[in-house]
């Protein structure tokens, strides 16, 4: 039934192809349809479920309890799905006619709880931080697995990251791959360390008491203050990422009574809200500010920045705004209301070009199933809205509430978790 759409869709290709070299204002047409072209006929093709109450390498109880997906993660052909009572499972992404088949689970001791994920494309290795029933589940443990052991069903053959660090709350540690580093702090030393993500050497040490919080933008750490005695100012430092040299060293001066929303540095620029106050946006190399009002900025409840095309989005509610670094909102989404008034960044997919948001939203007829929503970051056009298609239960039953989503770029794919611990492949 698909082949003459698909070949129309190759001449409408073509076409759009020699518009392209023969008109500048065919690129951003060209680029829309693109994407468009991208999501068409999207369908429910494959169901995974992470909950197996027989594993017998599982030895706490709520471990065998269903439990919704947290956060998905793609590596080329791995599927990894956590679920929110620690348990973590790696799949392989066959073919349609091999199928997906469980490879293992990450949890390589039986009282092992897994909290997060992140995969280290630098090494092409999974990073599992995981806590343990010994210590009373208290302290961060770090452990890296490379992919080829994760396909051999040898999770077990991984390594411990960051042993000589003591990550009891309220330490940490922080993946940064834009910059290629992680950023540690053990709270028992008060000391904060930052390593290499390729081969985890230790670069430099931060020692500190004063030290409120650090964010990380490319090629610098801002080191933020607590505020002065007097509550008057925010001393504030940008260093180096790569070596810790302190490049430049300020005092940001701030109402004294007002409690701090945010402080957040993008490159050259500094970001700062109190509460009921205007957005503050300097320039911390020529000290130009500008002020955005408050009823025009709110604080909103997460940040992504976009450093391809230096804008930021912001997420309050349910709403989505993307924002140049003059105060100036520059999209209005057509269609990406979000499902949950919480923003959790496990549910939306930023793409590595910083142009297209994946979301799971609500559909704007009111329907009590969600959506997943493919919009323009740059213009705020919906591009594609996977639904559950008439009459089909599975598809529905997917997308009755998704508390995870992730799309796998190299294969044009989109994984969703829901509340019952399911995982399910989207593709055309």
């Amino acid at each position: 039934m698909r082949s003459p759409v698909r070949l129309r869709s190759e001449v409408n290709v073509t076409r759009k192809l020699m518009q392209r070299e023969v008109s500048r204002k065919a690129n951003r047409t060209f680029h829309r349809s693109n994407a468009q072209e991208k999501f068409k006929y999207y369908e429910l093709c494959a169901e995974m479920d992470t909950h197996d109450p027989k594993a017998s390498n599982l030895k706490l109880s709520f471990l065998k309890k269903r439990s919704k997906i947290t956060e998905i993660v793609a590596a080329k052909d791995v599927i990894f799905a956590l679920a929110q009572s620690g348990v973590c499972v790696a799949y392989s992404r066959g073919s349609k006619d091999k199928g997906n088949g469980r490879l293992c689970f990450l949890n390589v001791s039986p009282y092992e709880v897994i909290r997060s994920l992140f995969y280290n494309k630098a090494n092409n290795s999974i990073i599992t931080v995981s806590v343990y029933k010994q210590d009373n589940f208290s302290s961060l443990n770090c452990r890296s697995t490379p992919l080829e052991y994760i396909r051999r069903r040898e999770p077990g053959a991984g390594f411990s990251l960051f042993e000589t660090e003591s990550l009891r709350y309220p330490g940490f540690v922080e993946f940064d791959d834009v910059n290629g580093k992680v950023l540690t702090y053990s709270a028992a030393d008060k000391v904060y360390k930052v390593w290499d993500l390729k081969n985890y050497n230790h670069l430099y040490s931060i020692h500190d008491n004063n030290i409120h919080e650090i964010k990380i933008s490319p090629g610098i750490m801002l080191l933020i203050y607590h505020k002065s005695s007097n509550g008057g100012h925010v001393p504030l430092k940008i260093l180096s990422i790569d070596t810790g040299t302190v490049l430049q060293s300020f005092k940001h001066q701030v109402h004294r009574s007002k409690k701090i929303d945010f402080i957040e540095q993008f490159n050259e620029k500094l970001l700062v809200k109190q509460e009921y106050e205007n957005l503050q946006i300097i320039d911390v190399r020529t000290g130009d500010r500008t002020d955005v009002s408050s009823a025009h900025f709110m604080t909103p409840s997460a940040f992504i920045f976009l450093y391809e095309n230096q804008l930021f989005l912001t997420f309050r509610h349910r709403n989505v705004a993307v924002w140049n670094f003059r105060g100036e909102k520059v999209t209005t989404f057509e269609d990406h209301t979000l499902w949950h008034p919480d923003c959790n960044t496990n549910n939306i997919y930023i793409t590595s070009q910083q142009d297209l948001i994946i979301s799971y939203c609500k559909q704007s007829d009111g329907s009590e199933l969600g959506s997943i929503n493919v919009s323009s970051i740059l213009n705020g056009g919906a591009l594609a809205r996977i639904r559950a298609r008439p009459g089909n239960m599975k598809e529905r039953l997917a997308l009755e509430d998704v508390t995870a989503l992730f799309y796998n770029e190299e294969r044009n794919e989109i994984y969703t978790g829901n509340k019952d611990g399911k995982v399910h492949i989207w593709t055309n």
